[in-house]
């Protein structure tokens, strides 16, 4: 009810913006299949031709293919982005850490495998919809080695994404439920040659240093050129 009012007061004003699905968690958490809160949320943006963003982990976007072609070739764009976003309405990245089960099954709990993620990414792009691939964040020296972003940038090639969007990890917090907390426990438990660098590296804020920063950009640009994946929306 919140969303049709502020969305119908927006559309009377032509005040047109893409609307991210979601910033902070993820639309399609498992949860969805029973309430269906993000399917009923599309509903309303499409009745008011409103762009989406859809940013997920999940194969459950499947589902709202048919509302996300609507959203895509009726949605009224912002003056400053139809030209750049050639009209589409609709874009979906899928997020990634890894591209490695294993891996995702120690930082990715709940999310679905990567694997079947990378089916429906390709699903996705077979359908047409503006497609690219959210790499945030990625793990140092777990997923961000030479040996496995070859592997991530080669596989996303290979599904013909539009975009790559490589990012570096971020970590908030000292209590129990806190993402560094979690994280250094998780790396403890199972990469236990790396916990004094993950302490070292988050013990004076939550980001990394500004040399590791510097390097991770150089060789993300390095390998957008070097792929021919565009490094941008």
């Amino acid at each position: 009810e919140i969303l049709d009012r502020q969305l119908f007061n927006r559309a009377k004003k032509n005040q047109y913006g893409i609307i991210v699905l979601s910033s902070a968690t993820d639309p399609y958490l498992q949860i969805e299949k029973k309430y269906e809160l993000t399917r009923e949320a599309l509903k309303i943006i499409a009745k008011y031709k409103f762009p989406v963003h859809i940013i997920t982990k999940s194969d459950l976007i499947e589902r709202d293919f048919d509302l996300l072609h609507t959203i895509d070739k009726t949605a009224l764009l912002p003056n400053d982005l139809k030209d750049r976003l050639n009209n589409r309405g609709t874009i979906i990245s899928f997020s990634f850490s890894t591209i490695d089960d294993n891996v995702a099954k120690i930082f990715e709990k709940g999310a679905t495998k990567p694997t079947e993620r990378i089916e429906v990414l390709n699903k996705t792009v077979a359908e047409n919809f503006y497609t690219g691939v959210s790499l945030m964040p990625l793990l140092p020296f777990i997923s961000d080695t030479t040996e496995h972003l070859n592997l991530l940038f080669s596989t996303f090639k290979k599904s013909k994404i539009n975009y790559l969007l490589p990012a570096t990890i971020t970590l908030f917090g000292n209590g129990l439920a806190d993402s560094k907390t979690l994280m250094i426990n998780a790396i403890k438990k199972h990469y236990p040659k790396l916990e004094n660098k993950y302490i070292n590296y988050f013990k004076n804020g939550s980001q990394m240093p500004t040399f590791y920063k510097k390097a991770f950009t150089e060789k993300m640009k390095e390998l957008s050129k070097e792929y021919k994946i565009n490094d941008r929306i």
